[in-house]
């Protein structure tokens, strides 16, 4: 966090940074602009005390940010935090992501999950050099269009690449309103979350703001039981143990260490039913992550053929 970047140390707000739990005497009901003021200071003084150092926020490269954001995307902090860094010393901007061979950026990608991600992030690049000249457009619809990108990614990117007003939800920044101004309801809509969020913008710095909103829904998360179980929009991951995207994940990485396999000897590494095997293969090969060599698989693009 840099002096550039930091909202100026507001006395009035609560500094939650030093309760152990968020006290419910801090739960804003009021919705006139008294009461979001009040809990805007309350945002920016809890990031003030007890914001996270992230390596994608030290600086505000588009490229850099539009890698984390499909990074984030299902996928814990903390081994994106690991996996960033590596990421982007392998593939530095947008041409040499557009460029680089798909076995190599999933080489790289290995130990994220969810390999679509780096098949999109390729595409995105690809998209970048080819049709803006490689420079990362700012507005939100444009975005939304690139591979792997949603409304809410699209949005997040154009706050924290270009420091856009934009008024989105993600999961953290639903924890946040949901437990700050919807304690006594069952139920809470997205509907019913947006004009909050557009009301409570802090116009000055969307970036640090929607910073601020992660970082107190991330320690929200560890510290009451989670607002989201009444959002009508919460939905439980599935197990990952012995699932498909698990027999996908060990697929690739094999292929990914070796020239090509015949189909027999992935059955046999992967030890499981061989039907449901040459399924979660023939879905690999149509999405675009593997191909044929003859009679052995290899990642798209070893064969000589284009990824």
């Amino acid at each position: 966090m840099t002096g550039k970047t930091m909202p100026v140390r507001t006395k009035e707000s609560p500094d939650l940074s030093r309760q152990s739990t968020l006290d419910s005497s801090e739960v804003y009901y009021a919705k006139n602009r008294t009461g979001i003021e009040k809990f805007q200071r309350m945002v920016l003084r809890h990031y003030e005390n007890a914001g996270r150092r992230m390596v994608w926020r030290d600086k505000t490269d588009p490229y850099r940010i539009l890698v984390s954001e499909i990074m984030l995307q299902q996928t814990q902090v903390e081994r994106v935090t690991t996996k960033f860094p590596e990421f982007i010393h392998a593939f530095p901007d947008f041409a040499s992501l557009a460029k680089a061979p798909l076995a190599e950026i999933l080489k790289v990608w290995q130990g994220m999950g969810y390999n679509r991600r780096a098949i999109a992030l390729r595409k995105c690049a690809e998209r970048v050099i080819s049709e803006f000249h490689g420079v990362l457009p700012s507005d939100v619809e444009t975005l939304a269009t690139f591979p792997g990108i949603g409304k809410a990614t699209a949005s997040s990117i154009a706050a924290f690449a270009f420091n856009e007003p934009v008024v989105f939800i993600e999961t953290n920044i639903r924890r946040v309103f949901i437990h700050f101004f919807f304690a006594d309801a069952d139920t809470v809509t997205d509907a019913e979350i947006l004009p909050l969020v557009e009301q409570a913008l802090f116009r000055e710095n969307p970036r640090v703001w929607y910073w601020a909103l992660m970082d107190l829904g991330t320690a929200l998360k560890k510290t009451v039981p989670n607002p989201n179980r009444r959002s009508a929009h919460y939905t439980r991951q599935s197990p990952f143990e012995g699932s498909d995207r698990k027999i996908r994940g060990m697929i690739l990485r094999l292929l990914v260490s070796e020239t090509g396999m015949e189909q027999k000897e992935i059955e046999e590494h992967i030890s499981g039913d061989p039907d449901r095997v040459g399924r979660i293969l023939a879905s690999l090969e149509r999405e675009g992550f593997i191909e044929r060599n003859g009679s052995r698989l290899v990642v798209a693009g070893r064969s000589g053929n284009p990824a």
